[in-house]
Parts: C-alpha cells; sequence; structure tokens
C-alpha cells in the first residue's frame, strides 16, 4: 500500500476519512492524493469534454482550491506525504483515471449514506465508486477515534471467486495483527442450507485458503437477507472493520439484483472495506 486515493467533498465524513487515510500512511510509509470533482450538469456546458476555461468552471475550480488550503491544514496531516488535485465532470470517471494512472493501491472515502427512493434511483457517489472500483475502497463514515482494527468480520458465500478477495483482506487484517473471521449468512427459503450442506460447500474454499473449519474462523448466521445478516453478525460480535467482496454490477442487473456490498457500505456505522471479484 503505497499510493492511497481520498476523494474529498470538504465535509465532515471526507475529513473523517482524511484521517484514517493519514493514519494509514504513516503505518505503510505511503503517499496521498486527495481529490475533489467539481460535478457540474452536462446540460449547462454540454455533452463533450468540460471546457476549463469556462468562466463558471473557473470559478468553481478557484473556489475548490481555497477550500483546499483550508482543509488540509490540519495537524494529523504533519509529516504525511500529500498532494492534492481538481478535476471537473464525473466523480467516478475521475477516481477511475486517477486510480490508472497514479497507481493508486487504495481509496478512503467518507459517506453519509442515502436512504429511500434516492438509495433506490440515485445512490451515492461512495456507492458508485464502489460498484465501478477494480482496486479495494475502505469506506468510512464515523470519526474513529482509536484506529485499530482487531477484529475484521469477512463476508463470504465461500465460491472460489472470492478467494483473491479474502487473501488482500486478511493481508490488510494481518497488518494490524487483527483477528479476522468468516461469515456466511444463511436465509430462509430456496437459499436455505442445512449445517452438513454449508460444511461441505466450505471445505473446498477453507482448503484453497489454508485455514480450519472450527468457530474461530467461521461463523454462520441466519438472517432475512445478506444486508441484515452481515450488519447484525458485526453488532452482535462487536467487529471493527467489515471486509466484504463486490461484483460491481452495472446497468440494469445492478437495478435489479442490487450489490450486497454497496447496501451494507450505504447502512453500516462501522468502516467497510469493499474488494472486486475478478470474473
Amino acid at each position: 500500500m503505497k499510493n492511497i486515493l481520498v476523494p474529498v467533498d470538504f465535509s465532515q465524513p471526507s475529513e473523517n476519512a482524511l484521517k484514517v487515510a493519514a493514519k494509514l500512511a504513516k503505518k505503510n510509509n505511503a503517499k496521498i492524493l486527495s481529490l475533489h470533482v467539481v460535478e457540474l450538469a452536462e446540460s449547462l456546458f454540454g455533452s463533450g469534454q468540460f471546457n476549463v476555461d469556462n468562466e463558471e468552471i473557473v470559478f468553481f475550480m478557484k473556489l475548490a482550491k481555497k477550500k483546499f488550503e483550508e482543509f488540509l491544514d490540519k495537524d494529523f496531516l504533519k509529516g504525511v506525504d500529500i498532494a492534492h488535485d481538481i478535476e471537473v465532470g464525473s466523480t467516478t470517471f475521475a477516481i477511475n483515471d486517477i486510480v490508472e494512472k497514479q497507481n493508486i493501491d487504495l481509496i478512503v472515502m467518507g459517506s453519509q449514506g442515502v436512504s429511500g427512493l434516492e438509495e433506490v434511483m440515485i445512490g451515492s457517489n461512495t456507492e458508485k465508486v464502489v460498484r465501478h472500483s477494480e482496486v479495494p475502497v475502505l469506506v468510512v463514515k464515523n470519526d474513529i477515534k482509536d484506529f485499530d482494527f482487531k477484529k475484521v468480520l469477512f463476508a463470504t458465500n465461500f465460491d472460489l471467486k472470492n478467494v483473491k478477495a479474502y487473501n488482500k483482506a486478511k493481508e490488510f487484517a494481518d497488518s494490524f495483527d487483527a483477528q479476522m473471521k468468516l461469515v456466511y449468512i444463511n436465509m430462509p427459503g430456496n437459499q436455505f442450507y442445512s449445517s452438513d450442506e454449508i460444511r461441505d460447500h466450505m471445505r473446498k474454499f477453507l482448503n484453497e485458503v489454508e485455514i480450519p473449519l472450527n468457530n474461530k474462523n467461521v461463523k454462520i448466521y441466519n438472517d432475512y437477507s445478506i444486508q441484515e445478516g452481515v450488519l447484525n453478525a458485526s453488532r452482535y460480535e462487536k467487529f471493527d472493520l467489515i471486509a466484504i467482496p463486490t461484483h460491481g454490477r452495472k446497468g440494469l442487473a445492478h437495478f435489479f439484483n442490487g450489490s450486497i456490498g454497496e447496501d451494507v457500505v450505504n447502512h453500516s456505522d462501522l468502516p467497510v472495506m469493499t474488494f472486486k471479484i475478478q470474473n
């Protein structure tokens, strides 16, 4: 972890994310790139490339530059190698572009979450980044006073496609000497498995990642949805961090099927770290 990207909108959740990124940077001797995207409606400036010489855009970019000067003037950033950038256009496009060009290893984002009709029809920028990002995304909502993860929940269905995501999450957990427990959510209806069935399903995955099947490493919870099961498990066992693979569904597939990772990110008060599954 050498390059950390922190998208900011100068809100309190952004500051919370920046604090976490600063601690990670100090721990890993990493660099931080903080990014603010001036999101403007295409209807105002056309559907093509934004003209950065437009008077309105110049005004917003100057305003963002001034806000950055104040926003980055924080004691917790002392001794941290940090730079900032301002882009115009789509937040998700700008983030993906910088991730590729700057060899970003991790995105740390603040989030307030959305609910109701806004969640269904629009979603938040954080959810969109989680959906599209090829690198892990750590989502932070609250100010974490004691940044020292000791118990990590890794939500999984034990599909072998999750092995790489598990290995990345385990590497992150190990950097904090944290215990990571794999959690499976058993649901009613045609998604229900007996104890023998789910154990048989687990064995191939556990053999692949070379960990034994016991209560210290694996826990099965029963609930009505995966999202609620993961959130309830995190509260019941007092985890510090939720790690979850995401498929990054797009378009109609995302609308009809949703994304469990995005749902957990949106509704969890705990930090959530997502890992893109490579199909």
